[in-house]
């Protein structure tokens, strides 16, 4: 028994100076060499909208060396320039030597490092080594370059007022006001204006959101189904057909005046609060100017509200625009597409060619201009 005990005593004293050997032990890792990235097979690469998600381009590289067997993380990286002053990057692979980028993929890479749309630009990639959750030692491959034409995707949502208490009335199609979508959060959108009552019953001072102009679905509402739909200041969102199969309820005011309705399709959430107009300038005319049209273009002013003024239909090209007031105060800001302009503010850029849809309220200073072909 002694001698059992001995031995084990024995073997497990070499099986602790193993495992301290082993823990002790020292990989040494090197800086592998720059690896190479294959050139591409073609040249100009034509992106195609109908078909987003076939693959684009594919990028071939060397397996890096860090003078051990390891799983490597490789960056693809892309830029507009040769000196890749703005870098992104477009995708990563762990452990492989070979990425896909597709349609859509490519488009809005293209899109972020600055290319414009439907012209053929050079865009330029590398491929960077690294190993370790830390990414450590990383090392850039060669740079290649190649052609892209890239399309345009209008990502944004827009949405219209319907009923009575609005301009359009319950009409589906009744050149609706949009709502006016925030430049910084997308999902937030706002209405400042005149809402009425009209006859002062419980039906009256009604409206509701429509995603498109002519269609009463998608449409947006209170979690209230008529007719228990009280008028609240207040409340949660409904929609039919993306919470609820049946239509939400009405949102409403209880006298006429000017309001500002707020709605977060992020929160599914509303509000609507009073607004003081008492002290605001009536204009008599608006005017589109900018580089982006080949003419100034006359706003209409819109009967029910004289302080919203829209256009309809105009063609922009790729340059800026600005709101010009019969008193010569000019109103601008930076954001495309939608935003919240200020007198004396920047040129509002254009950024794509197509015939679009403006509204502009003098009241906030709030705009949006709808792409009517994108």
């Amino acid at each position: 028994m002694k001698f059992k005990i001995l031995l084990l005593a024995v073997l497990s004293l070499g099986f602790f100076l193993n495992s301290c050997e082993d823990d002790n032990a020292i990989i040494t890792v090197s800086e592998t060499n720059p690896i190479s990235l294959s050139e591409l097979s073609v040249s100009m690469i034509e992106l195609d909208p109908n078909n987003p998600a076939n693959p684009a381009v594919t990028f071939n590289w060397e397996e890096a060396d860090y003078g051990f067997p390891a799983s490597e993380n490789y960056d693809v990286i892309m830029a507009s320039d040769a000196s890749f002053t703005n870098p992104v990057v477009a995708t990563s692979a762990a452990g492989a030597t070979s990425a896909t980028l597709s349609m859509n993929e490519l488009n809005t890479i293209a899109g972020t490092v600055g290319i414009p749309p439907f012209e053929f630009n050079t865009l330029y990639a590398k491929v960077e080594s690294s190993i370790g959750t830390q990414n450590g030692l990383p090392v850039s491959s060669n740079a290649i370059m190649f052609s892209v034409q890239p399309y345009f995707n209008y990502d944004f949502k827009d949405y219209f007022l319907v009923g009575n208490g609005t301009a359009a009335d319950w009409n589906n199609n009744n050149n609706n006001p949009p709502l006016f979508r925030d430049a910084e959060n997308i999902d937030l959108y706002t209405y400042t204006g005149l809402f009425t009552k009209g006859g002062g019953g419980f039906t009256d001072g009604r409206f509701k959101l429509l995603e498109a102009r002519g269609m009463w679905q998608p449409q947006w509402g209170t979690t209230l189904s008529e007719p228990d739909d009280l008028i609240e200041t207040s409340g949660e969102i409904a929609g039919n057909p993306t919470t609820q199969d049946s239509d939400p309820g009405r949102f409403g005011v209880t006298a006429d005046g000017y309001y500002k309705f707020t709605v977060n399709f992020s929160s599914f959430t509303y509000s609507i609060e009073p607004y003081d107009a008492s002290g605001a300038t009536e204009f008599s005319s608006m005017t589109l100017q900018g580089s982006a049209l080949t003419e100034d273009a006359v706003m209409m002013q819109l009967p029910f509200d004289s302080h919203i003024w829209y256009v309809n239909s105009i063609n922009l090209a790729p340059g800026d625009v600005s709101f010009t007031t019969n008193t010569g105060a000019s109103w601008g800001s930076d954001s495309s597409f939608s935003g919240s302009a200020t007198e004396g503010g920047n040129a509002i850029p254009v950024i794509v060619q197509d015939d679009y849809e403006v509204w502009f309220n003098d009241l906030t200073g709030d705009y949006i201009m709808i792409p009517l072909n994108l």
